[in-house]
């Protein structure tokens, strides 16, 4: 079906705008301005091998979209990029796919995101240290690129995330992409039933 001229001039935008320049996650919050946009994140040829993924460092691994701030959104939620954010990857979906693929490696253990009442396996959290430890991979491994959006855009932001999803294909993208990791889904179920079966005395 072909998209809107509105979309395809402002997926056009953000297309040069998310292949064009990327920052280290420790130095992006330099070039992230706090608006609204889209996100690409990129890894490097380890980063691919880590996740056990063809390698492919040109190709985004996650595409997303910030509806409020950049900077809230990517920087703190999902990376605790700037000094004092904390990231908990039971609110970050990009961060419980990476702890899902890195599982091992980092010997990272899934827990119920709230402790104190255990549901909503799905959205698990990492047990002690293993926030930490996703974090640093995630500060030495990737890199991030950003499109602000315009102030004054006429269609749904969420509808050029589409348009980017659907020509990257990016591996961690679970919604929206026709080329989907099937590995990604199983390893995050499983996750999801580690939290499931967690008690405090584990």
């Amino acid at each position: 079906m072909t998209q809107p001229l509105a979309i395809q001039a402002l997926a056009a935008a953000a297309f040069v705008a998310l292949t064009d320049a990327s920052w280290g996650i420790t130095t992006a919050a330099d070039h992230v301005p706090s608006r609204p946009g889209l996100y690409a994140i990129y890894g490097d040829t380890q980063a691919w091998v880590d996740l056990g993924l063809e390698s492919n460092p040109n190709q985004p691994l996650y595409i997303g979209k910030a509806e409020r701030s950049l900077v809230s959104r990517d920087l703190n939620a999902h990376f605790a990029a700037k000094p004092n954010s904390i990231a908990r990857t039971g609110n970050s979906t990009v961060r419980r796919s990476f702890a899902a693929l890195l599982r091992g490696s980092l010997e990272l253990r899934a827990v119920p995101r709230n402790l104190a009442k255990r549901e909503r396996f799905a959205n698990y959290s990492l047990a002690e240290g293993g926030g930490a430890r996703l974090s640093a991979w995630m500060h030495s491994r990737l890199t991030l690129a950003v499109w602000p959006a315009p102030d004054e855009i006429p269609v749904p932001l969420g509808d050029v995330e589409t348009a980017m999803i659907l020509r990257f294909t990016p591996p961690l993208n679970l919604d929206k992409n026709p080329s989907k990791f099937g590995h990604l889904r199983q390893a995050r179920a499983e996750m999801a039933a580690e939290a499931a079966r967690w008690r405090p005395d584990t």
